[in-house]
């Protein structure tokens, strides 16, 4: 029997930038670079979008609903 399992990988990365889109716009860099070198990912694991949003420490980390 064929069953489907919806995935999601959850990390927090800490890194200096000049802005909120700055800081998005590296990790996502780094990410599509990751991506590109395991073909596994999308093939594989099904892997379709991969979302973040940049944010100073303490301002949303205390919301964090995991």
């Amino acid at each position: 029997m064929e069953y489907k399992v919806h995935w999601i990988i959850d990390g927090v990365a800490n890194l200096e930038a000049d802005s909120p889109e700055a800081a998005e716009q590296a990790i996502e860099e780094t990410l599509k670079e990751l991506i590109s070198k395991q073909a596994e990912l999308v093939e594989k694991l099904g892997a379709r979008a991969i979302q973040g949003k940049a944010y100073l420490p303490g301002s949303e980390e205390d919301n964090d609903v995991g």
